[in-house]
């Protein structure tokens, strides 16, 4: 007896489509050819790249195009924008009326200060004008009595030339008739011209005279004018002796203690005016080219902004700083104490429509003329021209355009290669 197998139950199957592999295999041929194309130019460049980076180590922008603000932050700190201090106009014995933090008014009496001598040269000189004054009313009487003397000169001397005319008349007269002789005739002509001269010369020395004399008064008058000068010179010295406050304000620390010595132009206080303030700036040295006065500002204060403007700008350079004073636009906000520090920003320039790109380290590594264009995980090396830069934002001037991402991180770490992998 014979076992059969399984071979009858076994059946050939035969592809009734053989076309579809074809099919199948010219759709995977054309999508390897694709793929090819797409992939192949990145793996040139993985392959050109000199370099690999992880992209956790840098951080990248985009590059924009919008308005540019360069602008300066610094720490201000606020001050009085008056705050007079009063110095000692001589050596004395200061006496304080006030004391530090009391509150005054314009013109208040804040201190006395003693001083011996300069009241002792203020009585000199006082008395030295009224002696001056007494000599010009002396020289004013002498100059009365002198001209009544020029005066009965000149009358003696017209009496004295009318008695000749007239004996001269009657001398006409009798020599005419023959009464008198020739010699007495020529004699009364002589005596009327000599009375004539006499006159004329007591007319003109009472005028002399009396020019000397104004001469001598108005001398006089002006030795006391400048005396004059002097005394008040000297009572406007004493008078400042007694130190007044300038402002309406708050007195601030003494400089010297109760009834102490002080030197002429010592400081003594001062006077704080809390009504107004300004904030005082310490910019670096190397914005002080840029820095005009006008400058737009503004001033951080308890999560507001405060506009304000740049109003001084010393002209030297201290500790490679340059100060400035920033004035609120407006009334100095409440709430404000000396020495306070305030966040301040200071506008330096605005420009519209500017290639632009957020600044970083970036800018120190290439000296901001080299640049790292991220393009399909390949950072390539770009030369670039920049311009003002800010806080925030670098203007960019060639090289790179709207849209291109960049490196802004340190680019030390890829070594001046042309072309890094930036792995994720």
């Amino acid at each position: 007896m014979s076992i059969s197998d399984t071979s009858g139950q076994d059946v050939l199957l035969i592809s009734k489509r053989p076309r579809n592999i074809y099919r199948l295999l010219a759709i995977s041929i054309v999508v390897i050819i694709t793929l090819a194309v797409w992939v192949m130019p990145t793996l040139n460049d993985w392959s050109n790249a000199q370099a690999s980076v992880s992209s956790q180590r840098l951080r990248t922008a985009l590059v924009t195009r919008g308005d540019f603000i360069r602008d300066l932050s610094i720490q201000g700190q606020v001050v009085a924008a008056v705050s007079p201090r009063l110095y000692s106009p001589a050596q004395g014995t200061i006496t304080f009326d006030v004391d530090a933090g009391d509150t005054v008014q314009k013109g208040q009496v804040l201190a006395h200060i003693d001083s011996p001598e300069l009241t002792n040269e203020l009585l000199q000189e006082e008395s030295t004008q009224l002696s001056l004054s007494m000599a010009l009313d002396r020289q004013k009487i002498q100059a009365k009595k002198q001209a009544l003397e020029n005066q009965k000169a000149v009358d003696m001397a017209k009496v004295s030339l009318t008695a000749a005319d007239r004996e001269k008349r009657r001398a006409d007269a009798a020599y005419s008739t023959s009464a008198i002789s020739q010699i007495d005739f020529e004699k009364a002509q002589d005596d009327l011209e000599n009375a004539k001269l006499v006159y004329q010369h007591a007319v003109s020395d009472a005028e002399l005279n009396r020019e000397s004399l104004n001469f001598e008064i108005k001398t006089q008058d002006l030795q006391l004018q400048r005396q004059t000068l002097m005394v008040e010179e000297f009572r406007r010295r004493v008078e400042e002796l007694t130190l007044r406050s300038p402002v309406d304000g708050l007195v601030g620390n003494l400089a010297v203690e109760q009834k102490n010595q002080v030197a002429k132009n010592q400081p003594i206080l001062s006077v704080v005016d809390l009504s107004v303030f300004e904030i005082e700036v310490a910019i670096p040295e190397s914005y002080a080219d840029d820095l005009t006065i006008g400058m737009d500002a503004e001033i951080a204060l308890n999560g507001e902004l405060h506009q304000a403007k740049l109003v001084t700008i010393s002209p030297e350079i201290e500790n490679n700083q340059v100060t400035g004073r920033v004035r609120f636009s407006s009334n100095s906000p409440a709430g404000l104490r000396q020495n306070q520090r305030l966040s301040t920003r200071i506008l330096l320039e605005h420009k519209s429509d500017v290639l632009m790109v957020q600044r970083g380290q970036f800018l120190d590594s290439g000296n901001g003329r080299i640049a790292y264009v991220v393009n399909n995980g390949v950072a390539t090396r770009q030369r670039i021209e920049t311009g003002a830069r800010s806080l925030a934002s670098v203007e960019l001037i060639a090289g790179l355009n709207v849209g291109d991402e960049i490196v802004i991180s340190s680019t030390d770490i890829f070594q001046g290669a042309e072309q890094v992998l930036i792995n994720n």
